[in-house]
């Protein structure tokens, strides 16, 4: 009999750990990735979307790419690809206040040479660059997985800023996403 109360007793907190771990894995502030669409790129003529990896509670790995597909608006960039790592400082699960690093790989627009009547003018070449910067923003993650993001950042060009007509990035997101 003693035994047998033994055996129940062990299956059953065998059974209490793996149904409290299994709780907290549910829940979709823990989700390990997201994607995200910045809802501001199309103001530029541009498309910028990113993945999210969460490494912890407070720190992850991502990508995020960004493609101009109109080029009759003001914008030198072309296109570009920026792996960050963020530090979460939130008491939720990878949401709240965020600093990040980036780095970035750019084409920009080549400098703009213009002629002797100061009306017309020609460019280079496509000039591709690497950019490191720091930024912050906020998110905020609903309990159906829903992302809702704010951030800015901020780098210079390292190698080919002399070729081109600035030597600095700029990256402002207002982004919706989801967590899975």
């Amino acid at each position: 009999m003693k035994k047998n109360f033994l055996l129940a007793m062990m299956l059953f907190a065998f059974y209490s750990v793996n149904a409290q771990k299994n709780e907290t894995n549910g829940d979709s502030y823990e989700k390990k990735n997201e994607i995200k669409l910045n809802l501001i790129a199309p103001l530029s003529g541009a498309v910028e979307a990113g993945f999210e990896r969460h490494l912890n509670k407070n720190s992850s790995l991502g990508i995020s790419a960004f493609i101009v597909y109109d080029n009759t608006k003001e914008e030198d960039m072309n296109y570009f690809i920026s792996p960050y790592y963020r530090y979460y400082f939130g008491k939720k699960y990878a949401s709240g206040f965020f600093v990040e690093g980036f780095g970035m790989f750019t084409s920009i627009d080549g400098k703009k040479i213009y002629a002797a009547d100061n009306v017309t003018f020609t460019e280079n070449k496509d000039v591709y660059d690497l950019a490191l910067g720091a930024g912050l923003g906020y998110k905020l993650v609903t309990k159906k997985g829903f992302v809702f993001e704010a951030n800015t950042a901020y780098g210079r060009l390292i190698f080919n800023a002399d070729k081109t007509d600035h030597d600095q990035v700029i990256k402002l997101g207002l982004s919706v996403g989801y967590r899975f």
